[in-house]
């Protein structure tokens, strides 16, 4: 990657975004999770199901605290380092961040204090209820951050003002029911739910495995396994979703995670395995399954899904209207104030100015895009064309893991079920060695949702060259060495909490909640069930 301030800005973006999104999906699951669980405890009046809530509380609010501190460094870095970006869409990419921070994480913040310093203050049922309030504050922070994300996916209801140069909301409702957006926030949190299970069922084996807690860890993984078999599910049916909607609104991003250089005859075959060669096009070694990828795509037997090279023709078209765009709006620019613009450059406007953002593309190669030769037109729309190689196995990674969790639920679903939680030893290591299983499918997912719609921050908008602020590369280095340094201490001090509260487990009921986070007690044998920890299982 050449250092220049784009590359630099992206990759900065990137980072946090990442580091951000391991603290995500669990604080998304493990809030449903909790109030499942609190539930039971309301209904049947049983102190282990409180004692669980506690735990696994705990572990929510340590993950919850990790996930603010990382995530208010994202919003300021679009003032930081894509100023152009805020500038140019701000009017309608600000307003659903507003409303996250108004309707969702004052909720949860809110909330989540009366969480864990209200058990002996308020009523069961008024606890419950702030349990429930928490789950939908999580829940409702990730819509309000997909819409916005979605937004860029899939720019409905907007227009690009040519007085004011700058996008412009033109239907709100539209940009809040942006189908893209709604796929994209199931999805999201049903991952999280994914999450959440695998996390409580490799910790819950953990528990089995060193023979203690084992009533608290046989209830948390029962809940875990239905909960997470059902999420498992809900992301294969939602990812088929999103697979869907990329053939109506991001075609070169499917036929690049794809590799599918030409378009096919219908219905388009699935490429389970190959090695994409871009410079080439060409897919290495290719298995194919027939009829899959169309299926997917198209929801038919009979459309095509475009191809690569098809697009790429079709992006050089878009191009050049583009360019015809933007003449006219340096026409429109040039109007005096007052002084309605020439028909005819207000006439091109209305009929090119949806490519305008094609014709930002030559800007990488040359200042006036009304200048650029033909083999720069050709260059830009190459552009066009994402990273297949890192999109074609990131993608088949997240799906692959995506089955995976679907057995793994699936087997200890089955296994509470005949009440043989820990028959098999083996089981249980498998689930604690896939605690960070989800993360990477997660990861993966979230690359090739942004890393597959290069070179657009805006689909067919704004390039990403275009949206970055003026600013130097050393600049940019340092802070991005900076949040590297920063999250990466922070990522380790919450690990070292995290496992400190598992390894003391879940406390005796009268114990303060900062006991779960004290230094670890003494270990304990795997035949002894004594102790106040048994009696409150007993109970």
């Amino acid at each position: 990657m050449e250092l220049d301030i784009v590359s630099l800005s992206r990759l900065q973006f990137a980072v946090t975004a990442l580091y951000h999104f391991l603290f995500v999906p669990l604080t998304l699951g493990l809030s449903v999770l909790l109030a499942i669980m609190e539930t039971v405890y309301v209904m049947t009046g049983r102190a282990i199901w409180r004692q669980m809530t506690k735990f696994w509380g705990t572990l929510f609010g340590i993950n919850f605290v990790t996930g603010v501190a990382t995530g208010i460094v994202m919003e300021f870095q679009f003032g930081m380092n894509w100023s152009y970006y805020s500038h140019y869409v701000g009017d309608i990419f600000g307003a659903p961040l507003a409303l996250e921070g108004l309707m969702a994480f004052f909720l949860e913040a809110t909330f989540v204090g009366l969480f864990f310093f209200g058990w002996d203050r308020l009523s069961k049922l008024g606890h419950l209820m702030v349990t429930y309030l928490v789950a939908l504050g999580s829940n409702l922070s990730a819509l309000w951050i997909l819409v916005a994300n979605g937004w860029m996916q899939n720019p409905v209801g907007s227009s690009f003002n040519p007085q004011t140069m700058r996008m412009e909301i033109t239907d709100f409702f539209a940009v809040i029911t942006n189908p893209v957006a709604q796929a994209k926030f199931v999805h999201t949190v049903s991952a999280g739910y994914v999450t959440a299970s695998v996390f409580v069922i490799g910790v819950s084996a953990w528990f089995l495995l060193k023979g203690r807690h084992k009533d608290f860890a046989k209830r948390s993984m029962t809940v875990a396994a239905s909960f997470g078999l059902a999420a498992s599910l809900s992301v294969i049916v939602l990812g088929d979703e999103s697979g869907y909607l990329s053939t109506e609104h991001q075609k070169m991003k499917l036929a690049a995670i794809e590799a599918m250089w030409d378009t096919e005859p219908a219905p388009a075959s699935f490429t389970l395995f190959g090695i994409p060669d871009q410079v080439n096009r060409v897919t290495n070694y290719a298995i194919h399954i027939p009829y899959v990828m169309g299926l997917i795509g198209t929801r038919s037997l009979t459309t095509e899904i475009a191809g690569i090279n098809e697009l790429t023709a079709s992006a050089a078209d878009h191009i050049r209207d583009g360019v015809k765009a933007y003449d006219a709006l340096q026409t429109i620019k040039a109007t005096p104030r007052g002084e309605q613009p020439p028909a005819d450059a207000a006439a091109a406007f209305a009929q090119y100015g949806d490519k305008l953002g094609y014709g930002l593309l030559l800007r990488k190669y040359v200042e006036d895009p009304r200048q650029a030769t033909p083999e720069q037109v050709l260059a830009a729309a190459n552009d066009t064309v994402p990273g297949v190689l890192p999109l074609f196995f990131s993608f088949r990674i997240m799906v692959g893991l995506s089955m995976y969790f679907l057995l793994l639920t699936g087997v200890f679903f089955v296994l509470s079920a005949r009440r043989k939680l820990d028959a098999h030893p083996w089981l249980l290591r498998v689930a604690v060695f896939s605690i960070p299983l989800p993360w990477v499918a997660a990861e993966m997912g979230w690359f090739v949702a942004e890393f597959g719609r290069q070179p657009w921050i805006i689909e067919g908008v704004l390039p990403t060259a275009a949206a970055v602020s003026h600013l130097t590369v050393g600049t940019v280095l340092f802070t991005l060495i900076g949040f590297i340094l920063i999250y990466s201490v922070l990522f380790v001090i919450e690990m070292g909490v995290m496992l400190r509260a598992i390894r003391n487990g879940p406390q005796p009921d009268n114990a303060p909640v900062s006991a779960i986070l004290a230094k670890p007690a003494p270990k304990i044998a795997a035949t002894n069930t004594s102790g106040p920890v048994s009696s409150m299982e007993a109970r």
